[in-house]
């Protein structure tokens, strides 16, 4: 009888082999698109923003801080921010098959389509807004659409009109720290507004330092950035001072309204971490080379966790 079954046993052990395979690569397929739906958010800026309103909550309310709310606020900004990155990517895709740096990103490469894009981009929106709305409070809700506004409706079509697209990006990458500090029911003052401009002001020298680097794909792709405009770096060079300069006053305000800690050693450290800052730029100004550039990038990279675990620490 076992010889008599074992041609089925054979049969039904090779027809199980294909659907093995079957369902290995469907879900090689899947991971693979969520992956691109991953790429399409631009996970690392997310991150960040989550960081700073999450230092900006932990600042507002240190000892009042309701967790679970907090928690619900960042989880719908990070919808918001999503969905601003798909915007913009979506936007941008036929620029992005361009450059070099972009190409492959998972529209211009043809692995996600618009439509997908855009109704992944709708549904965080709606989502992200309603839930803040809902569940946080209507101040942060209006921040966060904002935010997106200028970003996607604003700051994304002038990157291929004028160079004041680095300026209106910087003002909606400084919104979230705001809607960090407004997700504790803490209004907003002038320490709020002090750390919106930091991170403000931070953008200028961080961003100078990628256009120069990128200079050459943001040429081939149309973008009217200000090291396209003006090649030389000169003005790149400038703005990037001129940020960093003005970034060291703005990040002393919270010493000058301190509500704990030591208001003198936050105060040296965040001239210490500035100054680096600023002759870091100098240096790019003057140069206006790779390796100065990207000294530069490193130093922005460093400065913004360094100065806002400084803020926290010198608060508790």
């Amino acid at each position: 009888m076992s010889r008599l079954n074992l041609p089925r046993a054979v049969a039904k052990s090779s027809s199980v082999e294909p659907r093995a395979a079957t369902l290995e690569t469907a879900f090689a397929a899947i991971a693979s698109r969520l992956r691109d739906y991953l790429e399409l958010t631009k996970p690392r800026i997310v991150v960040l923003e989550l960081i700073v309103a999450g230092a900006a909550a932990c600042l507002a309310a240190r000892h009042t801080l309701n967790v679970g709310a907090v928690l619900q606020a960042l989880a719908a900004t990070a919808l918001v921010a999503a969905s601003a990155s798909i915007a913009n990517q979506w936007m941008e895709r036929r620029n992005d098959a361009r450059m070099r740096r972009t190409a492959s990103r998972p529209l211009p490469a043809g692995r996600v389509t618009s439509g997908e894009a855009i109704a992944l981009s709708a549904a965080s929106l709606v989502i992200g807004v309603t839930w803040l709305a809902a569940k946080v409070n209507l101040t942060t809700a209006a921040l966060g659409l904002a935010s997106w506004v200028l970003y996607v409706m604003v700051y994304t079509p002038l990157k291929t009109r004028s160079p004041i697209n680095t300026t209106v990006g910087a003002v909606a990458g400084a919104i979230p720290i705001l809607m960090g500090w407004t997700a504790t029911g803490t209004p907003l003052n002038l320490t709020a507004l002090s750390l919106a401009g930091v991170l403000f002001l931070w953008q200028f020298p961080h961003f100078m330092a990628i256009a120069w680097l990128y200079r050459h794909d943001y040429t081939m792709a149309g973008h009217r950035m200000l090291t396209v405009v003006d090649p030389s770096g000169v003005r790149a060079g400038v703005q990037a001072i001129s940020g960093a300069v003005l970034l060291i006053p703005i990040s002393l305000i919270p010493a000058l309204h301190p509500t704990s800690g030591s208001p003198m050693v936050y105060a040296l450290w965040a001239t210490a971490l500035g100054a680096v800052q600023l002759a870091l730029a100098i240096r790019f100004a003057l140069e206006r080379d790779e390796r100065s550039a990207r000294l530069l990038l490193r130093a922005t990279l460093v400065y913004l966790p360094a100065w806002m675990g400084l803020q926290l620490m010198v608060s508790m």
